[in-house]
């Protein structure tokens, strides 16, 4: 049985949509920039596709001439840079140039990794303040004896 037309509608549609489309239009290529720092361009992309077809019998065909064909189809691609990555001496940031969020749990959402690092940063600058501040010497037989008389 031969291929219809819409068949090979659909395919010439889907093999164009790949060509426009790959993993680099999503993750971009890095960019280095003279003082050391890389940046990544990050996008949104929305594509859709529609095609569609129909058989029609004109008023002069033949009796046992085929049907004919008309058909079309159509694509849109839309790219929509959101962010950068931006890599500088071992550490990552997303920069987002994205618009702002419009409720509130995008915005708790969006905050997150901010967050997160200034918790980090907290506990590395607690532990090491804890640290420079702990001496051995500091703490005398008569305190250690306090504590032990309290158990009983």
């Amino acid at each position: 049985m031969d291929k219809h037309p819409i068949g090979e509608l659909m395919e010439t549609t889907m093999r164009k949509i790949r060509e426009m489309i790959d993993a680099n239009t999503i993750v971009g290529e890095p960019i280095v920039t003279s003082d050391g720092v890389t940046l990544i361009p990050v996008s949104r992309v929305t594509f859709g596709f529609t095609s569609g077809g129909a058989d029609f019998h004109g008023k002069h065909r033949a009796p046992d001439a085929p049907s004919s064909f008309g058909g079309g189809g159509g694509a849109g691609v839309n790219v929509i840079p959101v962010a950068f990555l931006v890599v500088k001496g071992g550490s990552v940031r997303v920069l987002n140039i994205a618009p702002p969020v419009s409720t509130t749990l995008d915005r708790v959402v969006d905050a997150v990794p901010e967050v997160i690092d200034r918790i980090g940063d907290f506990i590395k600058e607690r532990r090491r303040d804890d640290d420079d501040d702990y001496d051995d010497e500091d703490i005398g037989d008569d305190e250690l004896d306090d504590g032990a008389d309290s158990l009983d």
